[in-house]
């Protein structure tokens, strides 16, 4: 009986094709990750597909076999299948409406509904995983991405890193090698100067006994009353040279060692001889009392070992035993005149002259050794601040070569396992696609077998073909809600989403619906990772000085952007810089229009100016503001002063007259170097320039200082040297104001005209700090002049340049040297510029009391209708 069933039960089954399992495998096989999403999704297109070619290819004994496969030949199944063939072979009438296959009907149904369960479930599992899976796959790649951005990131920080410590590695023994050599020529050139500073200081020392041997007030100068000087001149060398006939002095002299207290010694000096224009070059020697001339020790080396002449060797005509020198014949045949013992404060203004010239190079010498240590210092600290910031940046820089390494060493091996992990994914997502894919064709085999034998039971029995007709539910696709997450934030639970679907067909006879509805995991993918950045290191050092470089500046990316995030932008920047050209020289402006002229008559001059439109660049030069090819002077009023014309009932004035607004400070020089001629001179013509600004309309105001200075050491001491107490500027400085500001002219020449001749030295210093002191009182609508007289040297040069470019802030400075002995180079420095028209040049005492002509020059000068001033009308500033 059992062998029966069995037979029976194959020709009933439809089996499954052999062909279609093998094609099944073949489809998994091949199939690529990019296909996955289909497979795993199975749509309702590609199941009827699946089944429709399942079926057609069935057989019933493979269909059975099918059932075994799948253990789904169960007891009770074969019970239904049995019942259905006995009562076909029993020769019984059959019950009507074939109830007796309902049983294996509902028992089909039900692992049909089973089957279609899995079936649902399957998919479901599958499209999960390859949801999470992908997302997974994604996370990887973001993270790949990212690493390797910052790696790149990192790479670029290294270079810069690199550049920068091999800039440093190169700059840095250069500037200490630089600073090696300033500090050794820094400390040669001030061992220098301090050297010759020591040897100044010792002539004043020298100089400073000298005064006081000679001091005129001391009782000990009566022993110099019977002082010589001597005026020689060498017959062999045709030197001139000055000695003095006291041993004490001479020896005295002999040790001023510095050649600039040498010159200032025969400088001083030479105007008492006559002849002085003549004598080029004059030396100190000592003179014994009891000699004429002392002999000189010569030294001549004599060679005892000629070489052998090969030829005739001529008669050797340098024979002289002196070797040129002064034989003693020559020295006694010498010419000297011998001076009378030179009035006492004369001879003392001499030497006061000489320590002062002494003092200012000390002085200097003192300002440029500050300066030089001042400089010396600076750039030393420059260098060092240099060569620290420079070992600064190396140290920053090999501390961030060090990071940007490790950042790149960790980032590059973060993308490898990544890589790793996500190679892992994709191999679990193929192999769990080729699972998937086969059981869904188990199910729909499973599925195809069943409906087979469902049907094949009915139509064994017979009877209509209505009865054998199955309709199983069938149900939509899924309708998903709205997801509860827009995507996936690490250590947070996923989204969720809940699907519906709805009934398309109802089951008649056949399988009922499978579920409605479902929740499923949603916007698995991670959520996007903006990039974050540092600030931006500061800019490089500029590639180039001039002629255009490029600065960069970087900044590190401390998270990189990730699954669509925003991205991190520029991480360099570069810039120009130093466009400059090197070598560019400014560019000035177009000239303006010739201004007014500068005097009304005499001689004055206009002026026009170029200004700079473009400053140089690099080393590029530019001209000064006195240079002409920026400032240019033509001559105007080429004529002769009129000479005012008489007033009604008074006399017309000798000279040319001053109606503008002025204050006018007029120093009188009262140094004993002007000699009683020259005294007279310079008041005669001091009454003709105060009548220039008495006549009637005046606007002027006048002060007038008789300035002189002390007839000895111990009182220029007490006046410029570091004395606390105070001092009679008047009675020892012989600083005489005598008026302060006054339009009463009348009494300003009453007072001149009774002034005394002081007879001092020249403290032209001390004088021009009065007057800036005197133009205090002045008036701020007034303009300011200050005219000073002077016929020889100063007693400090240094002293006196800085005072009058201290008064020349605030006044115009006009000087009037009288004679050859004037310092006029030096004047010309000092005066008010352009010194054309602020020095009035006299040439004799003799020309001076004839004031006319030099009065009107100064008054043509400072006084002219208008002041020029420079147009802009045609040209360009």
């Amino acid at each position: 009986m059992t062998k029966m069933v069995c037979i029976l039960a194959a020709l009933f089954l439809v089996s499954c094709s052999a062909s279609n399992e093998e094609s099944s495998g073949q489809l998994t096989s091949t199939a690529s990750v990019e296909a996955m999403a289909q497979v795993f999704s199975r749509s309702d297109k590609a199941h009827a597909e699946s089944m429709l070619a399942i079926t057609a290819d069935m057989t019933n004994y493979k269909a059975w076999k099918v059932l075994e496969k799948n253990n789904m030949t169960s007891s009770e199944l074969l019970q239904e299948v049995k019942g259905a063939i006995a009562k076909k072979t029993s020769l019984r009438k059959q019950p009507k409406g074939y109830g007796g296959l309902d049983g294996a009907r509902k028992l089909l149904n039900d692992m049909i509904f089973e089957s279609m369960t899995k079936y649902d479930a399957e998919i479901a599992k599958c499209t999960d995983y390859y949801s999470s899976q992908c997302a997974a796959m994604e996370a990887c790649r973001g993270q790949i991405a990212a690493s390797n951005y910052i790696a790149a990131n990192s790479r670029s920080l290294i270079l810069d890193a690199q550049a920068t410590i091999s800039r440093c590695e190169v700059s840095i023994p250069t500037m200490k090698q630089e600073l090696k050599d300033h500090n050794d020529k820094c400390a040669r050139e001030l061992k220098k100067m301090k050297t010759r500073l020591g040897v100044i200081e010792a002539d004043i020392a020298v100089m400073t006994v000298i005064l006081k041997m000679t001091d005129c007030d001391a009782k000990k100068f009566i022993q110099m009353r019977k002082l010589k000087m001597l005026k020689c001149e060498d017959q062999c060398t045709k030197k001139s040279f000055l000695s003095f006939n006291d041993d004490a002095l001479k020896k005295q002299v002999s040790q001023l060692k510095a050649y600039s207290s040498q010159k200032l010694m025969h400088d001083s000096f030479a105007d008492l001889f006559s002849g002085v224009e003549s004598m080029q070059s004059m030396e100190f020697l000592q003179i014994d009392a009891d000699e004429d001339q002392a002999a000189p020790v010569v030294n001549k080396t004599k060679f005892n070992n000629p070489p052998v002449p090969r030829t005739g060797v001529p008669k050797n005509p340098c024979s002289d035993p002196d070797a040129g020198a002064p034989s003693q014949a020559d020295k006694r045949a010498a010419k000297c005149t011998i001076k009378k013992s030179p009035q006492c404060y004369k001879l003392q203004e001499r030497f006061l002259l000489i320590q002062s010239g002494i003092k200012d190079e000390r002085d200097g010498l003192l300002e440029d050794i500050a300066d030089m240590e001042k400089h010396c210092k600076e750039t030393k600290q420059t260098l060092e601040d240099q060569i620290k910031g420079l070992e600064d940046e190396l140290s920053n820089a090999q501390t961030k070569l060090a990071g940007a390494t490790e950042k790149e060493a960790t980032a590059g091996e973060t993308a490898r396992q990544t890589a790793a992990e996500n190679e892992g994914y994709e191999s679990d997502l193929i192999k769990q696609m080729k699972t998937c894919s086969g059981n869904y064709i188990n199910f729909e085999t499973e599925l195809c077998a069943l409906k087979k034998i469902r049907g094949e039971l009915y139509k064994m029995q017979g009877g209509p073909a209505g009865k054998s007709f199955f309709q199983d539910c069938e149900v939509g696709k899924w309708d998903p809600e709205e997801c509860t997450k827009t995507c996936h934030r690490k250590n947070e639970a996923y989204g969720e989403q809940k699907l519906t679907r709805t009934v398309l067909t109802h089951p008649n006879r056949g399988a009922k619906c499978l579920p409605l509805g479902a929740v499923k995991k949603c916007n698995l993918q991670p959520c996007p990772v903006d990039c974050k950045v540092s600030t931006w290191s500061g800019w490089s050092k500029c590639s180039a000085e001039c002629g255009g470089g490029v600065q960069q500046r970087l900044r590190e990316v401390k998270r990189a952007m990730k699954y669509g995030g925003k991205p991190c932008g520029e991480t360099s920047e570069t810039k120009a810089c130093n466009g400059q050209s090197c070598e560019a020289d400014c560019e000035l402006g177009t000239w303006t229009r010739w201004g007014g002229c500068s005097k009304d008559c005499d001689g004055g001059t206009r002026k026009r100016a170029k200004f700079v439109a473009k400053q140089a660049e690099g080393s590029g030069k530019c001209p000064g503001k006195w240079s002409s090819k920026r400032l240019q002077f033509r001559k105007c009023n080429m004529r002769r002063c009129k000479m005012p014309a008489a007033i009604k009932g008074k006399k017309a004035p000798l000279t040319l007259t001053c109606q503008k607004k002025l204050d006018v400070v007029f120093l009188i020089d009262g140094s004993g170097s002007l000699g009683k001629r020259g005294w007279k001179a310079e008041m005669k013509a001091a009454q003709m320039f105060v009548d220039a600004f008495s006549q009637p309309g005046s606007q002027a105001n006048m002060a007038v200082v008789l300035y002189s200075g002390p007839r000895t050491w111990g009182g220029v001491r007490k006046c410029v040297g570091r004395n606390k107490r105070k001092v009679d500027m008047k009675k020892t400085c012989k600083i005489n104001s005598v008026t302060h500001f006054t339009k009463d002219f009348k009494k300003v020449k009453a007072l001149i005209t009774g002034l005394e001749w002081p007879r001092g030295s020249t403290l032209t210093s001390l004088a021009l700090a009065t007057a800036k002191a005197e133009l205090s009182l002045g008036r701020k609508s007034a303009k300011s002049v200050v005219v000073v007289i002077t016929d020889g040297r100063p007693l400090s040069y240094r002293n006196t340049y800085y005072a009058a470019r201290s008064l020349r802030k605030s006044a115009r400075l006009v000087w009037v040297p009288v004679t050859k002995y004037a310092p006029l180079r030096f004047i010309k420095r000092v005066a008010t510029r352009r010194w054309q028209e602020n020095v009035v040049k006299v040439r004799s005492f003799k020309a001076l009391a004839r004031a006319k002509t030099p009065i009107n020059r100064i008054v043509a000068n400072i006084c002219p209708r208008s002041s020029p001033k420079i147009k802009f009308g045609r040209g360009k500033r």
